[in-house]
């Protein structure tokens, strides 16, 4: 039998492992390094624009690690009647469960958090004068906003959110903006 020929080219060791092991070895140290959990909790009032203007009120909980953040928020948008043009416009009243993932700058640039958000939960929309078409159904939402620190961990959050709501709502995508209390420990 005769013997094997290889290339001399394949015989030496690629210059990608270096490359590799030294990728690997970065990521492990970034993630064997101690970050300590952050957590906050907001309190806050606002506004939902679609498709009339309405109170909202609400308070998320959440925690995150450098620039990713989790957390639930529960919000509740009141209900009313308008009279444009003399006929009767009845707006739902909506309550929101939701579960989002925050994309957030690692520290704060000039004492404020950057962050945007993506996320999705259960919402409930009742209506007094037709409560047999009231529902419950899924919704996402995607947003951001700011959290600026006032003194020591009370900070002020700005919020901005789009919902898109699932099922048959009376408005498929509601708008909200809310200014709140926010304590970070």
């Amino acid at each position: 039998m005769g013997s094997m020929y290889l290339p001399r080219s394949l015989c030496r060791t690629s210059r990608v492992q270096p490359r590799a092991s030294s990728l690997i070895i970065a990521i492990v140290l970034v993630l064997a390094t101690a970050t300590s959990a952050s957590a906050d909790l907001t309190a806050f009032l606002g506004r939902t624009t679609t498709p009339e203007p309405r109170a909202s009120r609400g308070f998320a909980i959440g925690t995150g690690l450098l620039i990713v953040g989790f957390e639930f928020e529960y919000a509740s948008t009141d209900e009313t009647s308008t009279i444009p043009d003399g006929l009767i416009d009845d707006v739902p009243a909506i309550k929101t469960y939701m579960f989002n993932g925050l994309l957030q700058t690692p520290v704060p640039i000039a004492r404020t958090q950057f962050y945007g958000t993506l996320g999705g939960g259960v919402y409930h929309e009742t209506l007094k004068v037709d409560p047999a078409n009231d529902g419950t159904n899924f919704g996402t939402n995607v947003g951001g906003g700011a959290k600026i620190t006032l003194v020591g961990p009370l900070r002020l959050r700005l919020d901005y959110r789009v919902f898109s709501l699932r099922g048959t709502p009376r408005h498929t995508t509601v708008q909200r903006f809310y200014a709140g209390v926010n304590l970070k420990f």
